[in-house]
């Protein structure tokens, strides 16, 4: 195969991992290519938990895929979990090659899975897209390296950075398209959370209701205490270090936490450091004070050589909305 049809290959496995991004977690969101010696091509994507995955599933179309190469997302399993090694299923298969964009840092798995292969008498090649499987992937690859959830801060703001209006009104300061897209992103989140001040002000469901959740609503973490009778019941309250609460979200194999308020909390995750991706969602509208409500409550930078600052990694527009995806600069 030529590096151009490697590309081309992993391209579209990448989004047909994209594609179940929502429904996979908490295993990785993983897509697979297949192609048979006679050029038939293959696809599938992981399934919902302990259904088959990317491997399994573009195998099970039955087509003779000896001497042919499979594309994969991340390093096929080598071990028995809720379903077969899918390492195993290549090697009955009679593929002759399978590429990998990246290694899977899971213990159960990392390295084993491309060893499995190897020994086997299959090429295995490595890295193909590698940046793009990692941007995929990251909230799964940051549970399994480092034991805490991906966390995700969400703000929405007008263009001058406040809010809510002195009185503390706010609904709805974007409009429709960037609300739609934040409840995807709670779709794809494993536990929403948010202040008891939240909770007490906004009386908040925090249910996703205007995107398909093919898991259900995410498991709701209030840090305090939530009223009797809050709509967000059920839900987790905690009080203590926020790296205690991600420690116990990671422990219990949830990989993706959205914060989503409020000021005060948005602050302390801030200064924290604890945040892996900021997402940003800014109206075409201006409060024109100094008194409407500030996207964070706390002390800030206090000089210029102190302020925080990060790398945009996208920007897209949402009706007149804009969604800024923002990440904390990468160390060195």
């Amino acid at each position: 195969m030529t590096d151009a049809t490697d590309t081309e290959r992993m391209a579209r496995a990448l989004e047909l991992g994209a594609s179940v991004r929502a429904s996979t977690p908490p295993n990785p969101w993983v897509g697979c290519v297949i192609e048979a010696a006679d050029g038939t091509v293959l696809e599938g994507a992981t399934q919902p938990v302990g259904g088959p995955h990317a491997e399994a599933v573009a195998l099970a179309a039955g087509a003779d895929v000896r001497g042919g190469t499979a594309w994969v997302t991340l390093e096929p399993c080598a071990h028995h979990g809720r379903t077969p090694p899918c390492a195993d299923a290549l090697v009955a298969a009679g593929v002759e090659r399978v590429v990998v964009a990246l290694e899977d840092p899971d213990p159960q798995v990392a390295g084993q899975g491309i060893r499995r292969l190897r020994e086997a008498g299959v090429t295995v090649d490595v890295g193909v897209k590698a940046g793009e499987a990692a941007a995929l992937l990251a909230p799964y690859l940051v549970q399994r390296r480092t034991g805490r959830p991906f966390v995700v801060l969400k703000l929405a703001a007008s263009l001058d950075g406040r809010t809510a209006a002195p009185d503390g009104s706010s609904q709805w300061i974007t409009g429709a398209e960037a609300r739609a897209d934040a409840h995807r992103l709670r779709a794809e989140s494993d536990v929403v959370l948010v202040g008891a001040g939240t909770v007490r002000t906004d009386d908040p469901s925090l249910t996703v209701r205007h995107a398909p959740a093919p898991r259900g609503d995410p498991v709701r973490v209030v840090l305090g205490g939530a009223t009797d009778g809050a709509r967000v019941h059920p839900c987790l309250e905690r009080d203590g270090a926020l790296g205690d609460v991600l420690d116990e979200l990671g422990s219990a194999g949830h990989l993706q936490v959205l914060v989503e308020g409020g000021a005060t909390v948005a602050h302390a995750f801030h200064a924290a450091r604890m945040v892996d991706r900021y997402v940003l969602y800014l109206a075409p509208a201006l409060f024109g004070g100094d008194d409407a409500l500030a996207l964070f409550r706390g002390p800030g930078a206090a000089s210029i050589d102190d302020v925080w600052r990060g790398q945009i990694r996208s920007v897209t527009r949402l009706g007149g909305d804009l969604r800024i995806d923002l990440d904390p600069q990468e160390a060195g």
